[in-house]
């Protein structure tokens, strides 16, 4: 088997790729914070209430996405092996799947007051929560739908119709969402529920823009998604459902994790947990490059992978976690150099009160620049292993590295030896260097197995086989 890339030809590709889909990632960060800036627009309540139903509505969401994410991956592989008819029926299985995750979803969304009440949030937040849930889990359908056509697209190579709806999206979220909130145009002042009726409203409609841009654009004319739509096919069903129920679940350990920090901060006192939220909020944004790099690096080594090019899967990983390294470094030199001007963007550094917050900010950030170059190292890998088919040692690995190192690192060095919050971040950094290290040698490992069968003639794998 010849290499038929070199490593500038492959960055480029890369870089083509992911720069459209880390936009629309900040995309939909600009939409959450939109939401939470209309929230604070209303009341403190309206904020605690709302963003308890936020956070609850989060992390059942991204588990869900992690699901969808599947599409992106076997599409990918189908389009590099030439199988047309199957990437074809696996987008329609997508949907199907998304449909069927956004009833579970939100039947478990609607009934969810009891299981905060259980958790000691206070009825009042429970009641504000409840409000903001009864209308935005009819965003689901949308934008879980929006997530399957975006895995097919961006597998075929064109993400920047991604781009453009999530953009027309974030400016829509935010000029509806004002709109309610203050009554402009003579609408009602809806409130929390106003800000999820406009989330659904802007999700289905980028779902449906999608939609119908690929219906009328020439470039898709030999995937007739609508041809068959109402016959799910259970093979195709199945084969989304094994790659994605781990990319889901290691979506889901690693929210938890930055959850459990979350709840140690809050232990140590509301200044302790403002100084991380605002440190997490940069930390958050800058992610969004290597998530959009990762996403993109699936769908390149997926490519190769279909069409039995291993030598360019293993060049296109190990280019795409370079790049995501050297990327990271950047940012870390921006917190290193930055940082107050960073925390700046969200506190008034003139005002006093905010000056115990500000300071515990900046320290965070120091420990953050080694935390995103662990981080973004640990994604893109975990992205270059799922190009392979293979969801569940990126699940194991997050699992071990996220709950039995950092967890408990955290724990340890922020209570027993009194390393307070940046004892906390140390302790994130700590497991996200060990997922770093591990899905790096991992995937090294994999390439090299599958290699060793024969790197001169390795044969084609089989696009059904599973990892």
């Amino acid at each position: 088997m010849i290499m038929k890339h070199s490593a500038r030809t492959e960055l480029w590709a890369i870089l083509r790729l992911s720069g459209p889909l880390i936009a629309s990632q900040l995309a939909h960060m600009l939409m959450v914070l939109t939401d939470t800036l209309m929230m604070a627009r209303l009341s403190p309540e309206a904020l605690a209430g709302g963003g308890l139903g936020a956070a609850s509505y989060s992390f059942v969401s991204i588990f869900c996405i992690g699901v969808i994410a599947a599409v992106g991956t076997l599409v990918s592989i189908r389009q590099g092996a030439g199988d047309v008819e199957g990437a074809t029926r696996l987008t329609q299985a997508g949907l199907w799947l998304a449909w069927a995750m956004a009833l579970a979803a939100g039947l478990l969304l609607w009934n969810l007051k009891p299981v905060l009440l259980m958790f000691g949030q206070t009825p009042s937040n429970v009641h504000a929560a409840g409000q903001f849930l009864t209308v935005l889990p009819f965003a689901l359908p949308g934008y879980l739908s929006f997530m399957a056509l975006r895995g097919f697209t961006s597998a075929l190579g064109r993400a920047t119709p991604v781009m453009v709806i999530s953009l027309c999206g974030t400016v829509a979220n935010f000029v509806l969402n004002y709109a309610l909130i203050t009554g402009m145009f003579g609408l009602p002042k809806l409130g929390l529920v106003g800000i999820g009726l406009v989330t659904a409203l802007v999700a289905s409609c980028m779902a449906l823009a999608l939609a119908w841009h690929i219906r009328r654009h020439p470039a898709y004319r030999h995937y007739p998604l609508l041809r068959g739509l109402s016959r799910p096919n259970g093979q195709y069903l199945r084969e989304l459902w094994r790659l994605g129920l781990p990319i889901g679940g290691t979506y889901a350990v690693e929210v938890g994790l930055f959850a459990f920090a979350a709840l140690c901060m809050g232990t140590m006192g509301s200044t302790q947990l403002a100084a991380h939220q605002i440190a997490l909020q940069i930390v958050s944004a800058a992610f969004m490059v290597p998530a959009g790099i990762s996403y993109a690096i699936t769908l390149r080594i997926g490519q190769h992978y279909g069409a039995g090019q291993l030598l360019d899967a293993r060049l296109a990983g190990r280019v795409g976690i370079a790049f995501g390294a050297a990327t990271m470094l950047a940012f870390a030199a921006l917190f290193w150099l930055a940082p107050n001007q960073l925390v700046g963007l969200f506190l008034d550094r003139n005002d006093p009160a905010f000056q115990p917050v500000i300071e515990l900010a900046v320290s965070l950030l120091a420990v953050a620049a080694w935390f995103e170059l662990f981080d973004g190292t640990q994604t893109i890998a975990m992205g270059a292993i799922r190009g392979l088919k293979d969801a569940k040692t990126t699940f194991l690995v997050g699992l071990g590295c996220y709950w039995l190192i950092g967890a408990p690192a955290a724990w340890l060095l922020a209570f027993d030896f009194n390393g307070g919050p940046t004892g906390v971040w140390w302790g994130l950094a700590l497991g996200l260097a060990c997922a770093a290290v591990s899905l790096t040698l991992a995937f090294e490992w994999r390439m090299k197995r599958m290699l060793g069968r024969d790197p001169a003639q390795s044969p084609q794998p089989s696009v059904m086989d599973a990892a």
